[in-house]
């Protein structure tokens, strides 16, 4: 029911935003000056979106740093973007199913690629969060390059070399987190978060999710007492030593699951957005970086800890 009003609410301001642009008689007038324009769902994927497009491309992402996928509600100018496009980059899944009410109401005929759609995705089902192994963000590097070159031949050996040089900053990333996740002994790969958005790095990086405090893949669900009680049960029993917040979501259930057990508040993680320029966050590398910082401080109690350098090859 929840579920049906938020889509009836979504239809009803699509149409009155497409409206207005109709009114207004928006069209794609180049003045970004770039000769594609791309718009990207997720944070994440504007921003391996922006590292393969350089100048050539404007990337228009949808999500803003630090914003709930599940919570959206369009704006006129993400409307816009999609009726101008040239391109549209989907992350897939339930994370923006948003997209596809707009892009209907938009009239575009651009191509939309989902990348989830190549992805292997996790044994709880299909897990929207791919963007958690670096890996996967490899996938999209080449999946976003060959869009942008069918989309524009032109530029084609700048994509490429944008590309290739993206990838191997990607592949150096994922040798560095396995290389600090490496550092925890067995007993501490046990992970508790605010929700379960981080199964693809538990799979890559031998971690175990014991639980989430929010026991779905989207934040707009909400634990039952029942599930709260077994979450406690289960970190008591596995001896978890921190439960790690994300970014974003209110903690006031974690600290007092956290009091109730004895485990400590870990630092926060960037799950489901990226955060805004200046923070840890603020591109993809950076907060996959600061989220193996936290993990592995958080679970080895401060005892270990490491610094990933991933500015080139």
């Amino acid at each position: 029911m929840i579920l049906d009003m938020r889509r009836q609410t979504l239809g009803l301001a699509v149409f009155g935003l497409t409206a207005i642009l109709i009114a207004a008689g928006c069209g794609n007038d180049g003045s970004s000056g770039a000769r594609v324009q791309v718009v990207a769902t997720t944070t994440q994927l504007a921003d391996i979106a922006a590292n393969v497009a350089g100048d050539r491309a404007a990337v228009h992402g949808i999500l803003t740093p630090t914003s709930d996928p599940h919570e959206y509600e369009p704006r006129p100018s993400d409307v816009e973007a999609v009726a101008q496009a040239d391109l549209i980059l989907k992350s897939g899944g339930d994370l923006d199913a948003w997209l596809d009410q707009i892009i209907e109401s938009s009239g575009t005929d651009a191509p939309v690629v989902t990348m989830i759609d190549s992805m292997e995705t996790t044994e709880i089902g299909e897990d929207p969060h791919w963007w958690q192994a670096p890996r996967n963000a490899v996938i999209t590097t080449e999946l976003v390059r060959d869009a942008l070159v069918e989309a524009d031949p032109d530029g084609d050996d700048g994509y490429r070399a944008r590309a290739s040089d993206y990838v191997a900053t990607l592949e150096k990333l994922d040798r560095e987190i396995a290389a600090c996740i490496d550092r925890l002994a067995p007993e501490q790969r046990r992970l508790v978060t605010s929700h379960d958005a981080l199964g693809y790095y538990a799979d890559r990086y031998g971690l175990e999710v014991i639980g989430a405090v929010i026991p779905a893949l989207t934040t707009q669900a909400q634990a039952s007492a029942g599930e709260t009680a077994e979450l406690i049960d289960l970190i008591e029993q596995e001896r978890v030593s921190a439960i790690i917040p994300e970014a974003g979501v209110s903690q006031s259930l974690e600290q007092a699951i956290a009091d109730e057990t004895g485990a400590e508040i870990g630092g926060e993680l960037w799950a489901d957005a990226l955060g805004p320029e200046g923070s840890s966050g603020a591109t993809y590398i950076e907060a996959m970086a600061a989220n193996t910082r936290e993990i592995v401080e958080s679970l080895s109690g401060g005892a270990e800890s490491c610094e990933l350098h991933t500015a080139g090859p």
